[in-house]
């Protein structure tokens, strides 16, 4: 830390040594620099600010019919791209700049300084662009920014009318195109159908599942028909039990209606007297003796009665129900033994279409297949070609988007720079700086030993001692002149400075 002090020390001794070096430095880079700052040309701004509102009832209306054009995104594109070469060689023309180019590099430069010049500022969030232009000229900085403003207000409605009459164009074609293919498959569909119509399979089903329904078909109708012929030789069977017996011990008697009631219920109320009582009980014994009796009276009758016959069985309902039975049994036998005949043939036909079955629904699903696509893309052409339509016109409406200008551009009548206040600040104290550098330079150009330290350090030598400068009077007024005049000449370096920046502020 000391030795950094020291080096100060020395270098500062060595600068006030040629302090005339530093003022006469400082006087001409101040005075070279004011007349610089003095002598740039006034730069004059004018700028616009415009509000681009991109909410419209418009969007929730028609959300869902057609595609909404992104009018926020259309807006943020144009406003990066309006410094495009394109569009900034329409501002030259705008505002006459392209008749000061005399040849192409004279106009390539002007170009980028209009890019350079020109500033785009805003968000997509506030829809806020400001535009804004520097100028020598206030009248081109204001024509020039109406420029700007007239091409991105145009911009941003775009093409988008001619980019949508394009599109319905290739729609239109690829619509013809399909058409065709459409017709072509729906001939292709139908004459396949009229060729194979006994063979194609019905809806949702095919050849193997049409084979297995006919062979359960027909194994349901076998089932039927054995149990409808069990069914006729039952009825026959009980029609054979009900008619003349051959033998005298078989004849069919009239059976004695009130009688077997009567022994019905005793052998009921025989069985409700068990339940309470014993077999002892003389309930249950005279119970007993009168169902024997009845018994006996009903074995009786049945000796003495003749048998039914034919004319006897002909009125008996029994007999008349069983032979109506058996009429509809051999009715239902033949509808069945028919349903099974037919169930056969069709399963023999089917059998033997097997083969040619699943080549035939193979055929049939691709022709579906194709048809299916191309109507699916013809239906999706058309409803692109309404919404083409519809989008083309909402993008050429001017409800979509509406242009506030919040700002119109003015010819400005005061400059914005260059800054001369700082200027000639940074001027003043740069001077400053390279008025002590130079003397410090001076001093390591020409070094002297200012102490007997710094003649130690240099020849590594012992000193005995140091004799002191006595000064004469003379030196001495001379001394304090010199100190006078360099005093005086940084204040009037300092004065100049403060002079000028009151002129400049008061300007």
């Amino acid at each position: 830390m000391e030795e950094l002090v020291t080096q100060l020390q020395s270098l500062l001794r060595g600068g006030w040594k040629y302090r005339w070096y530093a003022v006469t430095i400082a006087w001409l880079v101040a005075a070279v620099g004011f007349i610089v700052v003095y002598k740039l040309p006034d730069n004059y701004q004018s700028s616009a600010r415009v509000f681009v509102d991109t909410q419209t009832i418009l969007k929730p209306l028609l959300a869902g019919m057609t595609s909404i054009p992104n009018v926020e995104q259309q807006v943020s594109i144009m406003s990066r791209t309006l410094l495009s070469r394109p569009n900034v060689e329409r501002v030259m023309r705008m505002v006459d700049l392209d008749i000061a180019a005399n040849t192409g590099k004279d106009r390539e430069k002007m170009i980028e300084t209009l890019i350079a010049s020109i500033k785009i500022n805003g968000t997509v969030q506030n829809d806020i662009y400001t535009i804004s232009y520097n100028d020598e000229n206030p009248k081109l900085a204001k024509d020039v920014v109406q420029a700007l403003l007239t091409i991105f207000v145009e911009g941003s409605f775009g093409d988008k009318k001619q980019d949508s009459a394009k599109a319905i164009v290739f729609i239109d074609s690829q619509i013809k195109i399909y058409e065709e293919k459409l017709a072509t498959a729906e001939n292709a569909l139908k004459d396949f159908k009229l060729k194979n119509m006994m063979m194609l399979p019905r809806q949702g089903s095919d050849s193997g599942s049409k084979l297995l329904d006919i062979t359960e078909s027909l194994n349901s109708a076998k089932l039927e028909l054995s149990e409808a012929e069990q069914a006729r030789d039952a009825i026959k069977r009980q029609i054979q039990g009900v008619e003349m017996p051959q033998k005298a011990e078989d004849a069919v008697v009239l059976p004695n209606p009130e009688l077997d009631e009567r022994i019905q219920s005793l052998s009921k109320n025989l069985d409700s007297l068990r339940l309470q009582y014993t077999e002892q009980h003389p309930d249950i014994v005279s119970t007993k003796r009168l169902l024997a009796q009845l018994e006996a009276r009903k074995q009786e009758e049945a000796k003495t009665r003749k048998p039914m016959s034919e004319t006897t069985m002909a009125a008996n309902p029994l007999f008349q129900q069983l032979k109506i039975s058996l009429s509809a049994a051999e009715a239902r036998v033949a509808s069945m033994r028919a349903r099974v005949e037919e169930y056969n043939s069709r399963s023999a036909r089917f059998k033997a279409l097997s083969v040619a079955a699943p080549e035939i629904e193979s055929q049939l699903a691709q022709l579906n297949r194709d048809y299916l696509i191309n109507k699916e893309n013809y239906e999706k052409l058309v409803a692109s070609r309404e919404s083409a339509k519809l989008s083309g016109d909402l993008s050429a409406t001017t409800e979509m988007m509406t242009f506030r200008v919040i700002d119109p551009p003015t010819m400005p009548l005061t400059p914005v720079g260059p800054n001369r206040l700082r200027l000639f600040s940074i001027v003043f104290v740069a001077a400053l700086i390279v008025g002590m550098l130079g003397a410090v330079l001076m001093s390591k150009i020409r070094p002297t030993f200012l102490s007997h330290i710094d003649l130690l350090e240099a020849t590594g030598l012992p000193i005995l001692g140091t004799v002191s400068m006595n000064w004469t009077e003379g030196e001495k007024t001379r001394r304090k002149r010199s100190l006078y005049a360099f005093g005086l000449s940084s204040f009037v370096l300092l004065f100049f400075y403060v002079g000028v920046m009151a002129t400049m502020y008061l300007k």
